[in-house]
């Protein structure tokens, strides 16, 4: 049985300096036949997500995607994957610059991000993006309502570039606030009257505010499939994502993928009909 570990940022880094990434050449085992070790793959993901990528109450890293990565991790022998914790807004630049092999976030695929980086092809949620406000407010109907307004929003997320592709049509009338992408953090910033809105997956509504203090308005804004991404033009990246792809779509057929999604999400979030 594989071993499983939380990686440091430091133990990350001296791993990628002697070639345990994806790049790296495996060990040979000294047992019979001189089988290969499996690669070791670093995995990136967060700390702050609900449900999805979060420390618990008994000081584990868990959640749904990284459920779902320990699950791969069990299924396929040729790779044994580590997780490794950081801001969010630390994820893309660790992948560009070799401190991790992959991303696990619920990492939404739209056309900025296909130009710079990988995703596998077999989807493990589905999500619309839609504006959160305060329960009792009723002016705001629209992205269009947001107009002169500050709205929240996390440096590099799929949500942030929606509002910068608006700003870039709309003459920059929307007032981008950024944050670290702390939920508690969203929401106490609606509260005080700092900003007037975010831009939320219409799934981590719940998770994000348990209380019910926010609602969800308008028409969606996009609606996209999340996956894993890596680095792109990279051979092994690339063989990588195929044999993830091959893990999940085992996941998907004998019902695990459904099983996790309802255990921590609370409902089946690999339909996009259910979205």
């Amino acid at each position: 049985m594989k071993k499983w570990s939380v990686l440091t940022l430091t133990t990350a880094i001296v791993l990628a300096l002697t070639g345990c990434s994806t790049g790296g050449d495996t060990k040979t085992a000294s047992g019979a036949g001189g089988a290969k070790e499996p690669t070791k793959i670093i995995v990136g993901t967060g700390t702050q997500f609900p449900n999805v990528a979060f420390i618990d109450e008994n000081n584990k890293l868990t959640g749904y995607d990284v459920e779902l990565v320990r699950e791969i991790d069990k299924r396929l022998d040729d790779y044994e994957f580590d997780l490794q914790t950081m801001e969010f807004t630390n994820l893309l630049l660790s992948l560009e610059t070799n401190k991790i092999d992959m991303v696990a976030h619920q990492m939404e695929k739209n056309p900025e991000r296909e130009q710079k980086y990988l995703f596998n092809k077999e989807a493990y949620s589905h999500w619309k993006n839609k504006i959160a406000v305060l329960k009792d407010d009723n002016t705001i109907h629209s992205i269009d309502d947001l107009k002169g307004k500050k709205v929240l929003t996390t440096a590099t997320s799929a949500q942030a570039i929606l509002l910068e592709n608006y700003n870039k049509q709309n003459n920059n009338a929307l007032d981008i606030v950024y944050s670290s992408g702390v939920a508690n953090d969203s929401i106490a910033q609606l509260k005080a009257g700092r900003v007037a809105a975010f831009v939320a997956a219409d799934f981590t509504l719940p998770l994000i505010d348990p209380s019910g203090e926010l609602k969800l308005v308008g028409p969606p804004l996009s609606e996209s499939d999340t996956l894993f991404m890596f680095r792109k033009d990279d051979p092994e990246e690339q063989k990588l994502a195929d044999r993830i792809d091959e893990a999940l779509k085992e996941i998907k057929a004998d019902g695990t993928l459904k099983k996790l999604s309802e255990q921590w999400l609370g409902f089946d979030a690999t339909q996009s009909e259910t979205k």
